[in-house]
C-alpha cells in the first residue's frame, strides 16, 4: 500500500483529492494539512512514501517545505501539484528534490499512475509546462534579489524591507534597482508582478 500525504488548503479539494485516491486499491491517504508549517512535522510522524504539495499554501511554501523534507525525511519522494504551471516554479521545484509535477486540471487517474511511477524512481513532469521551462530559462534573480522583491509584495516600504531583512536602505535600494532591470519592468510593484507570473518568487 501506498501511503500518502496531501498537502492543500482548499478544503473541498483536499477532501475530494483524499476520496479520489482512497478509490485506488494500491493508495491510502495517511494525513492530510492545510498548510505548508504542518507538512514536514505530518511527515515524520506519518512516514509517507509520497507527498503531494501544493505550492500556494499559508505558511511556508510547498516548494520551501520540498526541500526540508528531503533533507528531514529522504525516503518520501515529492510531487508538486498545483494550479500554477509556472516556468519558474518547476525549476525552483526540482531544485528542491521534488520528483514530479503536475497540473490540478489533469484526471486523478494521471495523479494515481505518477504517484506510483514517483515510487518507482521515475520524474513526471506535466509536459507542456516542461517544454515552457526549457524556453523560458533560468530565473535571472539572484537569491537576495528574490528575497527583497518577496519582502515588498504587500507595498512595504524600503525601510520596512531593509528592517526585515537585515540590510541598509541603500543595499535594498540597489536589489530593487537590479530586480526592476531584470525583469524589464519600470517599478518595484511591476517587478514583483513579472516574478510572479514566470513562477520565480
Amino acid at each position: 500500500m501506498i501511503k500518502v500525504l496531501l498537502a492543500e488548503d482548499q478544503g473541498m479539494m483536499r477532501s475530494a483529492l483524499a476520496l479520489l485516491l482512497d478509490l485506488e486499491e494500491d493508495i491510502k491517504v495517511v494525513a492530510q494539512v492545510a498548510t505548508g508549517d504542518e507538512i514536514v512535522p505530518t511527515a515524520l510522524d506519518a512516514r509517507p512514501d509520497v507527498a503531494l504539495l501544493d505550492i500556494e499554501l499559508p505558511g511556508c511554501s510547498g516548494l520551501d517545505a520540498a526541500a526540508d523534507l528531503r533533507d528531514r525525511l529522504p525516503s518520501c519522494k515529492v510531487l508538486i501539484v498545483t494550479t500554477f504551471g509556472r516556468p519558474g516554479y518547476l525549476r525552483r521545484a526540482m531544485e528542491a528534490g521534488a520528483c514530479g509535477f503536475l497540473v490540478k486540471d489533469g484526471p486523478v487517474g494521471d495523479l494515481a499512475a505518477a504517484i506510483r511511477r514517483v515510487l518507482a524512481g521515475e520524474r513526471v513532469i506535466d509536459p507542456g509546462l516542461a517544454a515552457a521551462a526549457l524556453s523560458a530559462g533560468p530565473s535571472p534573480l539572484t537569491p537576495r534579489e528574490r528575497d527583497v522583491l518577496t519582502a515588498a509584495v504587500d507595498g512595504a516600504t524600503v525601510a520596512d524591507i531593509a528592517g526585515k531583512l537585515h540590510l541598509s536602505q541603500a543595499t535594498v535600494r540597489n536589489y530593487l534597482s537590479a530586480a526592476i532591470g531584470k525583469t524589464g519592468t519600470r517599478n518595484r510593484m511591476e517587478a514583483v508582478r513579472a516574478a510572479r507570473r514566470n513562477g520565480w518568487l
